[in-house]
């Protein structure tokens, strides 16, 4: 009794003293943040928008080009402002220029003395440089912490919040609240900090209620008023001077689509408050939410002239050469090849004239267009040939433009190599490498088409299996080797016109043939695949794959390690006594299959705009075979026979969403659901290729995991023999192999930021991971593992965590650390006096136990962001 007493309170004095630490600390470090400031001047600690109700509160503050110093949670305390500061007080840039300037004097006599000596000037110029660079950077940027950690003081200036405020009043007025107000107050914190608020008042927003076209030129109008279903503008909606401005840049598309090469927005006055005749003078002052606006929108003549000039497409010259002869050296005439029109001069190159007529889309004698224009580039560039393409209207006499399209093909052979690291998913044991070698021939027959043959080799670090008792080992290694040959062909091969309706969206037909070994320690793997693939692009947000063939010839056996490798196919034979057809994929195997893609994707590297991404695919394996009876494929794959071939029969669904939303200029929120449902309806109840199943658990799903450790549904891993859970001493359930299951459901919420630059973009992340996969039939000794309406939710489980990536820019290294919220699969754990449900596990996670706990830190590793 006496002992626990005093317990607590050396508990409690232990844990006050931390806090009251910490606490210290941060105080100490804004108080810090203070000195050195500018002579009477105000730090800038937070700026505020209020007020406004329809305009978003992000596009008003995009108006304010300061950025205040970064706080902890909202708290007057600035970390990166004191290490600036800190690093201030240990920099001196006279001193960096004089260095950098000795350096150059050092460097030039040394030269001199070297100028007979090139490797060694070589070694000297690259020391320099190095050196050079280094100088130079500390002299702009400050040395290490100010570079690094901190952040320069961002000072208050009253001309500053009079110039947002004005930004802000033209803001509300360019979107339609002509009487809308804009003002600031500050707020005056301790120890010289400053918070900026703008007060918003929006008053009466004007919709258009009227809108009318003024175009003088009639051929134009008839253009013009033909298209005004795609109007930008339309009545009813709040006057928006963007919108206004993506109307005029419509009509400037429209008819250079038309042949007006020379318009331009400049034919488009600009329309102000003062020329809409929305009778503004006329309305009251008092503030209304809807008032009513008449909006004219002219279009000119060219000053002096009755009709915009219309302009065709004269000859059109193509022109491939070696880069040095660009752009206007004359090719041999031998080379001259003339079709549709269109001279192509192709200097010795064996280039099919036909594929490149398919690629563009400027005819001589057409009307001239801005859209044909940009996609014969476009398309040009896409085959893959060439290292720029350049297109240039030469001459324009008679309103004939007369077109010269020059290209500089790629060289013909080339050869590319590539290497990396992969770190173990636990952070113990060893990384493992892998290397790639590529090969590719470009025109290999003179159609344009690309040849490419590649090999790859990897070591993967592999954990997860239960420790040999006759040794200490727990991390294993895997190998996967992979050979693969392709041709890639620039037109979709069909014998049939139709294949010509894809000549504008970029088609590409892939035929390839590879091989893969996977050498595991619980089984190994082969597969010897070959496919026939179609694609195309009908938008840069838009595509197709169309998989018309994909065969592939599977073999299976034990793995290295013959402990680990026994339990493994021991599972297999226990499952397949309840019913599993699992084990049918570990054996020699025939698959086949036909596969659509689609993809959407509006997201852009580099830039934290709103954006989606969605990918379907939709298989069918074995379609073909529906073509013969059950007896005549028996005899022809022999699938009872330990010799012959286990084949397939499945159908497969997969939908993949993905959204993300901005908060701030470097702070994302993210979303992903992702979902898929595998069915085989063959014999032996229906097997599915085991590359088919899906898997739940690792670094892209849900991270509490280790890797397709999760599931399936509430099924709980069991020793082998018996229906007893597999756990260890302290609580961990031990989940031996891969969890497999025909249906899969999960999904993720990221919150995504900056934190710090040191050598690269440090980002960080916390999130919420759910899912689970699950089968298709019921097992008496595994319940819970198949799907059912009335029981899957709670079967979904929960996990949360916190990740670290280091942008490169190039690539993205990320560690993600998750642990388990709700664990379907612990609903009915012994412990001593019965039974207990330990789904809700949150609570036994614990920094002392941060690995050997029952809710133990996972940590994945990944290269790239999750999704």
């Amino acid at each position: 009794m006496y002992d626990r007493l005093n317990f607590y309170p050396s508990s409690i004095t232990h844990h006050t003293s931390i806090l009251v630490f910490i606490c210290l600390t941060l105080l100490s470090s804004g108080c810090l943040s203070t000195k050195k400031l500018r002579n009477n001047g105000y730090l800038l600690t937070a700026q505020t928008v209020r007020g406004n109700k329809r305009i978003p509160t992000e596009d008003l503050e995009s108006l304010i080009p300061q950025k205040p110093n970064r706080r902890i949670l909202g708290l007057p305390i600035t970390p990166p402002l004191w290490f600036y500061l800190f690093g201030l007080r240990r920099y001196n840039r006279d001193v960096v220029v004089r260095e950098l300037e000795a350096k150059t004097n050092e460097f030039e006599q040394q030269s001199q003395q070297l100028v007979n000596q090139p490797q060694a000037l070589k070694k000297l110029n690259r020391r320099f440089s190095r050196q050079a660079k280094r100088l130079r950077q500390k002299a702009e940027e400050g040395n290490f912490w100010m570079r690094n950690l901190g952040e320069p003081p961002s000072y208050f200036a009253e001309s500053d919040a009079q110039a947002n405020t004005a930004k802000m009043q033209k803001y509300l007025a360019d979107k339609g609240f002509f009487h809308g107000k804009a003002a600031y107050t500050l707020d005056t914190l301790r120890r010289r900090q400053i918070r900026v608020n703008y007060h918003i008042t929006e008053n009466a927003g004007f919709y258009l209620r009227n809108i009318t076209y003024e175009i003088a030129d009639p051929r134009v109008d008839s253009i013009v008023r033909g298209s005004l279903s795609t109007s930008k503008l339309k009545t009813g909606d709040r006057f928006d001077l963007e919108t206004l401005a993506n109307e005029k840049n419509r009509i400037e598309s429209l008819l250079k689509d038309n042949g007006y090469y020379t318009f331009s927005r400049q034919y488009i006055p600009v329309t102000d408050i003062d020329t809409t005749r929305r009778g503004a003078d006329r309305l009251p002052e008092a503030d209304t939410l809807y008032r009513h606006l008449d909006l004219y929108l002219q279009i000119l003549n060219p000053p002096g002239q009755s009709a915009h000039p219309i302009y065709r497409i004269g000859d059109v010259e193509v022109r491939i050469s070696p880069e040095e002869l660009q752009p206007s050296q004359p090719q041999i005439r031998l080379d001259t090849i003339k079709r549709n029109g269109i001279t192509y001069l192709l200097g010795g190159r064996n280039m099919s004239s036909r594929l490149l007529d398919s690629k563009i889309f400027l005819r001589p004698g057409a009307l001239y267009s801005q859209t044909n224009y940009r996609e014969t580039q476009r398309s040009l560039f896409l085959l893959n040939q060439f290292k720029f393409v350049n297109l240039n209207f030469v001459d324009s006499t008679g309103r004939r433009l007369r077109t010269l399209i020059t290209a500089s093909p790629l060289d013909k052979y080339e050869a590319t190599a590539e290497s990396g690291v992969t770190v173990l998913y636990q952070g113990q044991g060893y990384p493992g490498g892998f290397g790639n070698l590529t090969f590719r021939v470009r025109n290999l027959f003179g159609g344009l088409e690309t040849f490419e043959t590649s090999a790859r080799f990897g070591i993967e670090a592999q954990t997860g299996f239960v420790p040999d008792p006759n040794s200490n080992q727990r991390v294993y290694s895997s190998q996967e080797l992979g050979l693969s040959s392709s041709l890639i062909f620039p037109q979709i091969i069909f014998p049939s016109r139709l294949r010509f309706l894809f000549s504008k969206y970029n088609p590409r037909t892939q035929v390839s043939l590879g091989y893969s070994n996977t050498i595991r320690p619980d089984y190994t793997r082969s597969t010897l695949r070959a496919t026939t693939s179609y694609s195309w692009q009908i938008s840069p947000t838009k595509q197709f794959n169309f998989f018309i063939a994909d065969i592939n010839l599977i073999n299976a056996g034990r793995g290295t390690n013959q402990r680990i490798s026994d339990d493994f196919y021991r599972q297999l034979d226990s499952l397949g006594d309840q019913g599993s057809t699992i084990k049918l994929s570990f054996r020699r195997s025939f698959a086949s299959g036909i596969s659509m893609a689609y993809t959407y994707n509006t997201n852009v590297t580099g830039q934290n705009k709103r954006a989606s991404f969605l990918r379907t695919v939709a298989e069918s394996g074995g379609t073909t075979l529906n073509f013969f009876s059950a007896q005549e494929l028996n005899r022809i794959f022999r699938p009872t026979d330990s010799t012959g071939l286990q084949y397939y029969k499945y159908l497969r669904l997969n939908v993949d969403y993905r959204y993300y939303m901005p908060l701030r200029a470097r702070t994302t929120l993210a979303f992903r659901i992702n979902t898929g449902m595998a069915y085989g309806y063959g014999p032996d109840g229906g097997p599915v290729p085991y590359e088919k199943f899906f898997f739940a658990g690792g670094s892209n799903s849900v991270r509490a995991w280790l890797p397709r450790r999760l599931g399936p549904g509430a099924a709980y891993p069991f020793n082998s023999g018996s229906n007893q859970p597999s756990m260890t001493d302290n609580g961990q359930l031990i989940y031996l192999f891969e969890q497999p299951g025909n249906i899969l459901i999960e999904g993720s919420a990221e919150l995504r930021g900056r934190l710090f630059h040191l050598f690269a973009d440090i980002n960080g992340a916390l999130f919420v991971d759910f899912g689970n996969v699950w089968t298709l039939r019921n097992s008496s000794s595994r319940p819970g593992s198949a799907f059912q309406l009335d029981t899957f939710l709670p079967q979904i489980a929960v996990g949360t965590g916190v990740g670290l990536r280091f942008d490169f820019s190039f690539f993205v290294i990320r560690f993600d650390g998750g642990v388990k919220v709700w664990d379907p699969a612990r609903q009915a754990i012994a412990v001593e006096g019965g039974i207990e449900d330990q789904r809700f596990i949150l609570p036994k996670f614990s920094l002392k136990q941060l690995s050997s706990g029952p809710n133990p830190l996972i940590i994945n590793f990944g290269i790239g962001y999750p999704f």
